[in-house]
């Protein structure tokens, strides 16, 4: 990847359900975890319902689905059992949605730079892109602890901008869950949804600036006239 200018304008994408299809190793390693508890299953119907907020929270989400909402001594044991499981057989059946690697291509030729920002764990996010050999193509990759904060929470975005290296004026968000248009709008940077991922609501409800379907779409065009949009948008 050719270096990119000071302050050009970044890409930062979210990673389960956007960059990433992940949902048959999600969906394992959490069963495997809550089977220590005797729970039955879920299935990827469920999922929508539970991610978006890191293993803590989609195993709290899980058990409470199954009739079993947990003490608080109880959750330590079962996120250590999800993480052993997720890491130990990555990359498992995840693989980057169609177009994802020829769209980072295209932005990386054009001198973009590109992030990903997820409330996945740090390391889990970090080894499973490593294990994709996908590392790099992002200037930044921050997790749900990476900072004290995180998405929706605007300072988790503009964390990642910085670590980037890049230009919250300059910046885009692409995501498919609420979380990710919520975050884009506390920050204040454009969005864009696909509606492939885990939304359990449909992504137009969630007033993105853009939607696109595949990311063949997702183009340097695309993402310049988004932002001179927005900033129109934001000026009036």
């Amino acid at each position: 990847m050719a270096p990119a200018p000071a302050h050009a304008t970044l890409v930062v994408f979210d990673l389960d359900g956007t960059l990433l299809d992940t949902h048959s190793d999600l969906v394992e390693s959490l069963n495997h975890t809550i089977a220590a508890l005797g729970l039955e299953p879920v299935s990827y119907d469920d999922l929508t319902h539970l991610v978006g907020q890191g293993a803590r929270v989609m195993i709290e989400r899980a058990c409470r689905l199954r009739g079993h909402p947990l003490e608080a001594d109880a959750l330590p044991p079962l996120v250590e059992r999800f993480v052993a499981h997720y890491a130990g057989n990555m990359p498992g059946r995840t693989e980057p949605y169609p177009g994802l690697v020829a769209a980072m291509d295209r932005l990386s030729s054009a001198g973009y730079r590109l992030a990903v920002c997820t409330n996945k764990m740090e390391s889990l996010a970090l080894g499973l892109i490593d294990k994709l050999d996908l590392t790099q193509y992002f200037d930044a990759i921050t997790g749900g602890d990476t900072f004290e904060y995180r998405k929706p929470d605007a300072r988790h975005l503009t964390g990642t901008v910085d670590r980037a290296g890049g230009d919250i004026a300059r910046t885009v968000m692409i995501g498919d869950s609420i979380n990710d248009i919520a975050v884009a709008k506390n920050a204040g940077v454009p969005s864009i949804a696909v509606p492939f991922g885990y939304s359990d609501v449909p992504v137009s409800s969630l007033d993105p600036d853009q939607i696109i379907m595949h990311f063949d779409e997702l183009t340097p065009e695309l993402v310049e006239r988004l932002l001179r949009e927005f900033a129109t948008k934001v000026a009036v």
